[in-house]
């Protein structure tokens, strides 16, 4: 017997879509389990002619409860990534590949839970919908889920970080790092490089938007 194809938000996409319709219909998605145990959809946010968009794996704990992305302090280490390569917040938009938040208690916080793949395919068609309306001229993937989604279940962030790919969806795709994983670096040196390493790939992502005269030099 054929297995029946995956659920997905591919039905709840509204026939011609804003970053508003788009936003009001995933506020109401159900199309995976995550909703049950999340506060609210996190959609994405940030200027709807972007040339730059960010893509996260899922909210974490802080972004679930105020209803936004990158809000937390993953969210304060990527602003100051952008701030020393020179690209402002408010140009960019944010967004991850899955809209809920997963979480196991321990104790009495909520701790991060990395999705699976029927979650990541499920709210696919959100992430598809973002790209078509901004038309982005990358897309930067932040961590390996994000990467993963766009790229397909055998891209490797630690081989091919930093990479300018051309991409279907829009001109490139760049990978790094999520910036949640500089923050559990545990020795203080270490970190620091992880995070100069990080601004160094937000420069390259300033330096191709200035060869293509979108970002002044």
């Amino acid at each position: 017997m054929p297995k029946s194809p995956p659920q997905t938000a591919a039905p709840l996409i509204p026939s011609h879509p804003t970053l508003a319709t788009l936003r009001e219909a995933a506020s109401e998605c159900k199309a995976c389990d995550l909703w049950k145990r999340a506060t609210q959809t996190v959609f994405g946010e940030g200027s709807r002619h972007a040339k730059v968009m960010f893509v996260g794996e899922q909210p974490g704990d802080q972004e679930d409860l105020q209803g936004h992305p990158f809000v937390g302090p993953a969210g304060r280490v990527l602003d100051k990534a952008l701030e020393a390569a020179g690209i402002d917040r408010n140009d960019v938009y944010v967004t991850n590949a899955v809209k809920h938040f997963k979480w196991e208690p321990r104790g009495k916080r909520r701790i991060h839970k990395k999705p699976r793949q029927p979650e990541i395919t499920a709210c696919r068609p959100w992430l598809d919908a973002e790209i078509a309306i901004t038309k982005p001229e990358v897309v930067v993937c932040l961590g390996s889920t994000a990467a993963q989604s766009l790229l397909g279940p055998k891209f490797r962030v630690t081989k091919r970080r930093g990479e300018v790919i051309p991409f279907t969806q829009c001109p490139y795709v760049v990978a790094t790092v999520h910036p949640s994983s500089i923050l559990r670096v545990p020795d203080e040196n270490a970190r620091h490089r992880a995070m100069a390493d990080f601004i160094e790939d937000m420069r390259k992502i300033a330096r191709l938007l200035q060869e293509k005269g979108l970002l002044a030099a």
